[in-house]
């Protein structure tokens, strides 16, 4: 798996393999930071947090076109040596990034420091539930207004995206082969 554009634009990152692990494609996270940069996002200054991280290249990306901050969540202690490996390897460590190893309800059970603009949920088919992730989102101050938040889950996932929360305004509902991608910006309620 290649970064797309960017700082660390075609670096190779490490994959996590086994149960539960899918990285995104790279036609997937293509189109994604398409809609993202007609969207408008800013990536100079963009905080950014990975949830479900596996090996962060949702993250990275960002990081390589310009965000000024990732933290990448991740639960499993494999994917996160991958997740350092990967942040050695391109010169990301430090400053820039912060690794949380932990599961991502208790990581959303507390208010962070700073809003994040940007929010990658990722995690393994049929072992979340989004609706609870997302209201954790919002409730505990993790989003900025303005904010875009992106889901990639399962295609046939039984999902009302319009409706999950008051805060999010459904922007792009696609499906790339097995995959959903969901997107919204944060409004005021």
């Amino acid at each position: 798996m290649r970064i797309i554009s960017g700082l660390y634009k075609g670096r190779r990152l490490k994959s996590a393999a086994g149960p539960g692990f899918r990285p995104a494609m790279g036609k997937v996270r293509e189109a994604l930071f398409s809609m993202l940069q007609a969207r408008g996002l800013s990536w100079s200054g963009a905080r950014v947090l990975d949830l479900f991280a596996g090996s962060g290249s949702l993250g990275f990306e960002a990081l390589s076109r310009g965000a000024a901050f990732a933290c990448f969540v991740e639960s499993a202690p494999y994917a996160a040596r991958v997740i350092k490996a990967n942040a050695a390897m391109l010169g990301a460590d430090g400053e820039r990034m912060r690794l949380c190893l932990e599961d991502a309800g208790k990581f959303l059970a507390r208010t962070p420091d700073q809003a994040f603009s940007l929010v990658f949920i990722d995690p393994p088919y049929g072992s979340v539930s989004l609706e609870r992730i997302l209201s954790a989102l919002i409730g505990n101050s993790f989003v900025a207004p303005g904010a875009f938040v992106n889901a990639e889950v399962e295609a046939g996932l039984d999902f009302e995206p319009e409706n999950i929360h008051p805060a999010l305004q459904v922007l792009s509902d696609r499906s790339y082969g097995q995959t959903r991608v969901i997107l919204w910006e944060t409004r005021e309620t």
